[in-house]
């Protein structure tokens, strides 16, 4: 069965709510003051089904001024709308701005009831009817059906039902792939049932049990039961007007404007970015920062808008505008809405949403109006690549491009695939999927060489720096782990080498003035003259006369270099003495089978200071195994 939303438009009286109940059998003002007034202030809702298997869902929208905002929610699920002139007035106010809401909300197709047809002659009826057609010139509704009816008589009514059965064989269906997407238009308890949300649901389909999510608050539930149009169902299909009960959520912790969504799927927002058009009708310019009452689906919200091609738009202008939110609402790529002033109050323009989740923008940036075109007419792997370059060196994740792009999952896994075939963008991240634009990605490696070169420049002794040190220099807006990805590229590019914790750079050799080459043998000479119990640095550095942290980097640069043995920090070995030490220790042990720090101190003649550290470096370099408190030789 094919499901569509049919829904009315029209000026307050012109007889919208009747018409409804000649063609449903359903009265759709259900409130007691609506029925004392004879007017419409909530949406009403009925359903009819038409010949070919046809179910069409109708919200019936309110036609006073005062209840435009009530109009709008009911808007915004319609698939074709039913323009409602009365034949004894013709086109009224609310005519023509239900007509450009319509518009502007996405409404592409539709037809023209001309009711209360039985209250004036044929002449007037034909004149009416030529002065609508002439009015719609120029509209989405050029050239619709224009069909007389009377609610009254019914005469007319099935020459409108067979219209309608025409004009929903050209309208397509709402999508049923992806997630679900409900926007509530009214909520209600029921009891022994609990809370019931009613809505037109856009894209997806929901079933029992379930889990959902309420958007902006992020209450949490699930689908106790589905109604569509009145009968209980396993799921609900997109197109279709339901009633949803949520199991153990409070009706009032949900309200008119709230969407009901998958669980951890979808994200508010507090801002946008979209083409908008500024109406020809709108009173007066619109200036940057201007504060307007922005409405799509069911909810509105204020709004401030920043242009970012000028500092005002005349009526009939159309701009890429960022649009700051006062509160948080759920926008997806491609959502249409419209904006309307405060004072006074009338619709003024709208727009379709490119980016629901834009970072601030820059007024008249060359880059932010190239994605934001892209956005709304390049190809694929346009909006992907320009939105990767444009996060910069932060990296953006496949769901943010996902999101952003509005592109199904397999569109954007084919422009992915692309793009790092060309090495366009840097996957930097297996999970999630972070990724880098190719610049960004060749900024980080030109940062971290420089950091490297810079590093050894100024630290003339060493041969690298260290990892976690390096690690330390990765911006902050940078997420820590690009750090492997850009080094081992640099490792690849023959630009750097890791040895365990230390990154060198590729074809760097400690370097050592002249005049200092000196201080070096004198180094090695003070420890030969030190034997068994060497110099410490403190002494050294007076012996020379230079600063102890340089007498640190000699030292640590000739043990790298193997001129000279590390015992521990600060203490370090001639390699002679050393080795008598680790003779005399070895033969003891091939002699007595162990040895205790007492012992190897009666042994060599050492203090505590150097006995212990050089028990611990043979431990290392393996040539004892300690047991206890005793060393052995170590086997093989």
């Amino acid at each position: 069965m094919k499901h569509l939303i049919l829904g009315t438009a029209g000026h307050i009286d012109h007889g919208k709510t009747s018409l409804v109940k000649a063609l449903s059998g359903i009265d759709t003002d259900r409130l007691k003051e609506e029925k004392e007034r004879g007017i419409t202030i909530e949406l009403g809702f009925a359903h009819m089904e038409l010949p070919g298997d046809i179910l069409l869902g109708i919200v019936d929208v309110p036609g006073h001024e005062r209840f435009v905002r009530t109009m709008v929610a009911g808007v915004g699920g319609m698939d074709l709308v039913m323009l409602v002139i009365a034949a004894d007035e013709g086109v009224m106010p609310q005519t023509r701005e239900h007509l450009e809401i319509c518009r502007l909300l996405g409404v592409r197709k539709g037809l023209v009831a001309l009711t209360k047809s039985d209250m004036v002659d044929n002449d007037w009826l034909e004149m009416v009817g030529e002065e609508v057609r002439e009015y719609l010139v120029g509209s989405f509704l050029e050239g619709a059906p224009v069909i007389p009816v009377s609610s009254r008589t019914l005469a007319g009514i099935e020459d409108l039902k067979a219209a309608l059965v025409h004009l929903v064989s050209e309208v397509g269906e709402k999508p049923v792939e992806g997630p679900f997407r409900l926007p509530v238009d009214r909520v209600f308890t029921v009891p022994g049932f609990g809370t019931v949300v009613t809505g037109t649901l856009l894209s997806g389909t929901v079933k029992t049990g379930d889990e959902v999510e309420i958007l902006p608050s992020g209450i949490t539930s699930r689908v106790r039961t589905v109604q569509a149009h009145g009968r209980k169902e396993e799921s609900g299909s997109a197109g279709q007007r339901l009633a949803i009960n949520l199991q153990g959520v409070e009706h009032t912790a949900i309200t008119r404007g709230d969407v009901v969504v998958p669980r951890s799927v979808f994200q508010s927002t507090r801002a946008i970015d979209a083409r908008f058009t500024y109406l020809p009708s709108a009173p007066r310019e619109l200036k940057h920062r201007s504060v307007l009452r922005l409405h799509s689906a069911t909810y509105e919200v204020p709004a401030q808008i920043i242009l970012l091609e000028g500092d005002s738009m005349k009526p009939g202008d159309t701009q890429c505008v960022q649009l700051r939110l006062k509160h948080p609402v759920l926008l997806l790529p491609g959502d249409h809405f419209i904006v309307r002033m405060y004072s006074p109050q009338t619709t003024v323009g709208g727009g379709t949403v490119l980016d629901p989740a834009p970072p601030r923008r820059r007024r008249r940036s060359a880059e932010a109006l190239e994605l934001i075109t892209a956005l709304q007419e390049g190809e694929d792997v346009d909006k992907v690549r320009l939105l990767a370059q444009q996060s910069l060196l932060s990296g953006i994740t496949f769901e943010e491009i996902r999101i952003r792009s509005g592109l199904a999952a397999r569109q954007l896994e084919a422009a992915v695939s692309g793009l790092l075939s060309k090495g366009t963008i840097v996957q930097m991240v297996r999970d999630p999927r972070i990724f880098l634009g190719r610049e960004a990605f060749d900024s980080l490696k030109s940062l971290f060489l420089g950091e490297l070169e810079g590093y050894l420049r100024n630290n003339l002794l060493k041969d690298g720096i260290g990892k976690e040190e390096l690690r330390a220099r990765l911006p902050r807006r940078s997420d820590p782990r690009f750090f492997g990805p850009v080094l081992a590229a640099l490792e690849k590019d023959g630009k750097a080498l890791v040895e365990r914790d230390l990154v060198k750079q590729a074809g760097h050799k400690a370097s050592v003035q002249k005049e200092r080459s000196g201080i070096q043998a004198s180094i090695e000479a003070l420890l030969v003259k030190g034997g068994y119990e060497p110099p410490a640095i403190k002494d050294m550095s007076i012996s020379l006369g230079c600063g102890e942290k340089e007498i640190l980097e000699h030292l640590n640069l000739l043990a790298r270099e193997g001129r000279v043995a590390k015992i521990k920090g600060d203490i370090f070995y001639a390699l002679q003495p050393l080795s008598q030490l680790k003779e005399m220790l070895v033969a003891h042990l091939k002699e007595k089978g162990e040895i205790t720090p007492p012992e190897f101190r009666e042994l060599t003649g050492l203090s505590r200071k150097y006995m212990i550290p050089l028990l611990e470096y043979f431990d290392q370099e393996k040539v004892t195994i300690r047991v206890g408190d005793k060393r052995k030789l170590r086997k093989g």
